[in-house]
Formats: structure tokens, C-alpha cells, sequence
């Protein structure tokens, strides 16, 4: 078979891709190695956890929170299986979805592992052994990442688990240690702590949420131990060892060397990162470059070493992002049918979908301060917000960072309820070259959340009405 495009991979960015581009008139196709479409994100990434962290956020609601908004409920019981039902729910409904306008676009399906052949062939290889060729003027690699394994740890998905893992507990460990103080360590620490786990987190360097505004990560560490969640940063693991009964023994130094300890967990969730998924494509052989962190190497318009071979998302260099996948399936999809696409990489937004959740687009302080960039910052809690006050959810902030001379808004950074939300006005604001003037005249509905980012605003030049 004969096409303009052969996709390999369906996750957010390789099915965007290819129903933009049959969307433009391509001839296109995909190859997916799972029995699903949707990638990690919507099989067993973003979807399920977002699913887990909202049941398990009305759970402790329900546990701690009801009363005093006058409503008994009396004692909420925990039936996890229904909760995981809850969550297979949601990603079932995803995963037709995007089945479904796959079809709708009349792009190709093919399920079993791709292989590129050589230049213009695409090997679709079935679980069952057999395959076929398919030709095509352009090959678009988007096959994501895997889960990043610490040295000498095994990862058995049952005590020693990954974020996969970690989804599928079929009981709610009574200790659980978590390696990794990034998002996905901490969202899926949220999730276990909320259902009555005793949550560690640890953490090599001195820091959670490690490349995020420094700020924001002092603050929301300490809303995290007083959810609960204790850490211990500047430390390494050495060594997790199985118990022949189950659970685990937990080997941990200062990163800066020093005395060992031992901590005892049922279960340990490894979060360190995740890798680029380049395992049985064939690069070598036709001969496509990769970094050192094993990325494939493309130029400013996703195109590899190799003529017709092009790559996107969690494969290549940036933010392992779901909404950058998509942004870049779009944009190669319209350079392909002959148009200009791009993606703005300094208006990424990035989320941390806890409660309270942290929300960030643009540059940190560290950031400017490296670059030598002078700027003022604007800030405002949400304790002196009216809605926030109405709702009990007054934990956390908004800093808006503005160029000391041109008042241009180069970073928004939010620790609050709904702050993934909240993010995207600034976003829109900054895609504009918005300045925080911009943002501080803009009118916002009252009561609202929104008012802390204008007020944020407001303070950058030292006029905020409510603090």
C-alpha cells in the first residue's frame, strides 16, 4: 500500500498528527503496537492518573472536608475496585474516541510494531509474526517514551513499581515510597496518600518538582508534608531489596555522601524520568542520528538526518508534554501538505495535577536571573482572594514575571486550586506578547479564581487593590 504519510506510534502527538494531516488531503496511516490508540498518555499516563487523582481527591473530600461545609455523610468506605473500574471507564472512553476519528478522517489503521524499512517503507510486524510494507512519501516517528529505571532496581509492577504500576495496585499500600520528587511521583503519591497510604517521597536533589520555579516548589512542599507527605531530599537510593513475603527494604545515603539508612515500604514506586522509545525502529539502520540521551536528532522543522524522516513529541528534544506532542503532530502535518506550521516553545504551559495543583508557562526567576534578564515580579496569595475564601481553598499563589523594560510578561507561575485552568489566560496573554499591563486592565468576572492572575498583574507595578 501506497501513502503520503505513515505515522508509527498513536499517542497524542502521532494521532493528531495524522488526522491533521488527512485533514489537509494526505493519503495517511498509522502503526500502533498496542491493541489501543492513545499512546502512554491516554492508556496508562495522563488519562487514568487524572482519573485516580480526581476520585481520590472526592474520597478525602468526602473523609475530611463535607462537615464543615455542613453536609454528613457519615464514614466514606474505599471500594478500589470500583475506583479502578471508574478509571477504565474513563480511558476506555478515550482510547474509542480517538478510534473513532481516526475513521471519521479515513486515516489507515495498523496495529502490530513498526519497523522503517528503508527510505519510504514502513514494516507493520503482528503479534502473530506475520507482516506487510507499506510505501510512503514520509515518515513521521512519534513513539513516545518509557518509564526511566533506576540502576540495579528490578521493576516488577507488583512491590517495586512504575507509574503503570502504580495505576494498577489492586490494594492501597500501608507504606508506600516513592523515588522521584517530579510531577508524576508526586501526583501518584497524592493519589496513594488520599486513599490512606503512608507516603515518602525521595529525592536526589534538594528540591521537588526539579526545573519549576523555586518558589513555587518551597511552597508547595510544605502544603504536601502538611497534607501529610514526608520527604527526604538530597538523598540517593542505593538499593531496594524484595522481601521473600513481599514489601520492600529501602536503601538510602546522602546525595553528598554519608551514613546509610534503611526504610521499610509494601510497595516502591520508581519516578525518576522517562526515556525516549526508539526500541525496534530500525534507526540504526537507515542510519538516523540520536543525541546522547538517545533523542532522535531533527531540525527546526522535525526533520531527521535521513530524507522523509521526521520525529515529534517524547522522541525529541523538549518538554515530555502531551499538548507539545500535539503542537508538533500539527505543525510537521501542515509543512507537509505545504504550509508554514510552528510551535511557540516559550509558551508551553506545564501542570501538576495535585490539590492544590501547580501550574507554570514561560521563564522561572532562576531562569532570568541566568540569562541576566531584568525583570519584576508580581505576586498574589490566595488567601486574599474572595472566592478562594468562600471555598477553603485559600493554599498557594500567583507570580507573574514581567521585562523590567518593555513590561512584557515572560512568566506565570501558580500554586491553587485549579491552576491548570488559570494558567491558560496568561498563556493566551503570552502567545500575544501581552503586557502585564495587558492583563491588569483586563476586566475579571468577580468572584472568581481568575482574580488572583490580575491581581498578580496589578502587583508587578506595586497597585494590587486587595493585599
Amino acid at each position: 500500500m501506497s501513502y503520503d504519510l505513515v505515522v508509527i506510534g498513536t499517542g497524542p502527538g502521532g494521532y493528531v498528527c495524522a488526522i491533521r494531516a488527512a485533514q489537509l488531503g494526505l493519503r495517511t496511516a498509522v502503526v500502533e503496537k498496542r491493541a489501543t490508540h492513545g499512546g502512554t498518555c491516554l492508556n496508562v499516563g495522563c488519562i487514568p492518573s487524572k482519573a485516580l487523582l480526581h476520585a481520590s481527591e472526592a474520597f478525602e473530600e468526602a473523609n475530611t472536608h463535607f462537615a464543615d461545609l455542613g453536609i454528613d455523610v457519615g464514614t466514606p468506605k474505599l471500594d478500589l475496585k470500583k475506583m479502578m473500574a471508574f478509571k477504565a471507564e474513563g480511558v476506555a472512553g478515550n482510547t474509542k474516541g480517538v478510534e473513532f476519528l481516526l475513521k471519521k478522517n479515513k486515516v489507515d489503521t495498523f496495529h502490530g510494531t513498526g519497523r522503517i524499512a528503508g527510505a519510504g517503507r514502513v514494516e507493520v510486524i503482528a503479534e502473530d509474526g506475520g507482516n506487510q510494507m507499506l510505501e510512503t512519501k514520509s515518515i513521521v516517528i512519534a513513539t513516545g517514551s518509557d518509564v526511566a529505571r533506576l540502576p540495579g532496581v528490578t521493576i516488577d509492577e507488583k512491590v517495586v513499581v512504575s507509574s503503570t504500576g502504580a495505576l494498577e495496585l489492586d490494594r492501597v499500600p500501608k507504606k508506600l515510597l516513592v523515588i522521584g520528587a517530579g510531577v508524576i511521583g508526586l501526583e501518584l503519591g497524592s493519589v496513594w496518600r488520599r486513599l490512606g497510604s503512608e507516603v515518602t517521597v525521595v529525592e536526589y536533589l534538594d528540591r521537588v518538582l526539579p526545573g519549576m520555579d523555586g518558589e513555587v516548589g518551597k511552597q508547595f512542599q510544605r502544603i504536601l508534608t502538611k497534607q501529610g507527605i514526608a520527604f527526604k531530599l538530597s538523598t540517593k537510593v542505593t538499593g531496594v531489596e524484595v522481601g521473600k513475603k513481599g514489601g520492600a527494604t529501602v536503601t538510602v545515603e546522602p546525595a553528598a555522601g554519608g551514613a546509610a539508612e534503611t526504610l521499610q515500604a509494601d510497595v516502591v514506586l520508581v519516578c525518576i524520568g522517562r526515556t525516549p522509545y526508539t526500541e525496534g525502529l530500525g534507526l540504526d539502520t537507515v542510519g538516523v542520528q540520536r543525541d546522547d540521551k538517545g533523542r532522535i536528532l531533527t531540525d527546526s522543522h522535525y526533520a531527521t538526518n535521513v530524507t522523509g524522516i521526521y520525529a515529534i513529541g517524547d522522541v525529541i528534544a523538549g518538554p515530555m508534554l502531551a499538548h507539545k506532542a500535539e503542537d508538533e503532530g500539527v505543525a510537521i502535518a501542515e509543512m507537509l501538505a505545504g504550509q508554514s506550521g510552528h510551535v511557540n516553545y516559550g509558551v508551553i504551559p506545564n501542570v501538576v495535577y495535585t490539590f492544590p495543583e501547580v501550574a507554570s508557562v514561560g521563564k522561572t526567576e532562576e531562569e532570568l536571573k541566568k540569562d541576566g534578564v531584568a525583570y519584576n515580579a508580581g505576586k498574589f496569595p490566595f488567601t486574599a482572594n474572595g472566592r478562594a475564601k468562600a471555598n477553603g481553598t485559600t493554599d498557594g499563589f500567583v507570580k507573574v514575571l514581567a521585562d523590567a523594560q518593555t513590561d512584557r510578561v515572560l512568566g506565570v507561575h501558580i500554586v491553587g486550586a485549579d491552576a491548570g485552568t488559570l494558567i491558560a489566560e496568561v498563556a493566551v496573554a503570552m502567545e500575544f506578547g501581552a503586557s502585564s499591563e495587558d492583563i491588569a486592565r483586563t476586566c475579571h468576572a468577580h468572584p472568581t479564581l481568575t482574580e488572583a492572575v490580575k491581581e498578580a498583574a496589578l502587583a508587578v507595578n506595586k497597585r494590587a487593590i486587595h493585599v
